[in-house]
């Protein structure tokens, strides 16, 4: 085995050190006669064991130190990263209304038909515009697991039946169909809107990247305390490197069409973290004969059990 880190190799020399150092002691007291009492053989051993577990608390005490500066120094990249990402993406839709209104504003004599298109793809990218933000605000109280989640229970099936209608014109537009296969009753006890998020976040996936003649289809099934939903297409699928990756903050597999269609790139990142939020996980893959496929579960009432555990938490804590 090779010990590539250097405080990993402090540690094997210093037991080895320790180690040898009591052979050599025994051996030289038992050459004295000095360990024929049985209680100064019982301390010398005391002795050992006590060596070796001050070194083993000193480097542990390093070792995690190490770990915490590389989880800081982790996160801080992360959060470099995520900086630079948002930044990029708002400077995008400020520069083309920037552009829109300064072209409006440099040419007085203007057709009305011209300056009307202008004005509303300035109207456009306010809307992109403002859908990013909302998505950057919902991920942000995401990860700060901010508290005021309003948990009641979500039929599942009549939320997926309004996200059929609401999508329908933007559906028929693309050329995508919708199929609900789901048998009532689904309640789950949780956020509305998070749920609400999940579905239809793929749904708008889907419907911008499935292709026209596609089929979203959504079934469920139970299993112990959580519901099993599979959301697939029979689309166009992903190519097979992106398929990792789906899930991460601003990463698009099209980043030009993605933008185009007026997507945040924050999409899944969403679903990914609402489903989490309700206990459940979620993968994707693609289907051998065309389209993609989400699998993920949400528990019926993974709210209540994490009050009980809070509540447990509380009872075991000393009072003050």
């Amino acid at each position: 085995m090779r010990y590539s880190n250097p405080i990993s190799r402090r540690l094997l020399v210093s037991i080895i050190v320790v180690s040898a150092a009591f052979v050599a002691g025994f051996l030289v007291l038992s050459a004295a006669d000095f360990l024929q009492g049985s209680w100064r053989f019982v301390v010398l051993v005391l002795a050992m064991v006590i060596a070796i577990f001050i070194i083993l608390s000193y480097f542990v005490n390093k070792i995690n130190k190490i770990i915490g500066d590389e989880a800081d120094e982790e996160n801080a990249e992360i959060r470099r990263e995520l900086t630079q990402n948002i930044a990029h993406e708002l400077k995008t839709p400020v520069a083309s209304i920037q552009g829109y209104l300064e072209t409006i504003l440099d040419t007085p004599d203007m057709e009305p038909d011209t300056k009307r298109q202008f004005l509303e793809r300035s109207f456009a990218q306010t809307r992109r515009l403002t859908s990013l933000l909302q998505d950057i605000s919902t991920l942000n109280k995401m990860d700060a697991k901010a508290p005021g989640y309003k948990v009641e229970a979500v039929d599942i099936c009549k939320l997926v039946d309004s996200i059929g209608k609401e999508t329908a014109l933007q559906r028929e537009n693309a050329g995508v169909a919708f199929r609900n296969i789901l048998f009532p009753p689904i309640i789950i006890q949780g956020d509305y809107s998070l749920l609400y998020g999940i579905f239809r976040n793929l749904t708008d996936n889907a419907v911008n990247y499935a292709g026209a003649g596609s089929t979203i289809m959504i079934t469920a099934s139970i299993e112990d305390d959580a519901w099993h939903f599979v959301f697939r297409d029979n689309g166009a699928g992903v190519p097979p490197e992106h398929l990792e990756r789906l899930f991460e903050r601003f990463y698009r597999v099209d980043k030009g069409r993605s933008r185009k269609l007026g997507g945040t790139g924050l999409g899944l990142a969403i679903v990914k973290n609402a489903v989490h939020i309700h206990g459940g996980d979620i993968t994707v893959s693609n289907i051998d004969t065309g389209g993609l496929r989400f699998d993920f579960t949400l528990k019926i009432n993974n709210f209540k059990e994490k009050s009980r555990s809070s509540a447990r938490k509380k009872l075991k804590s000393p009072r003050k």
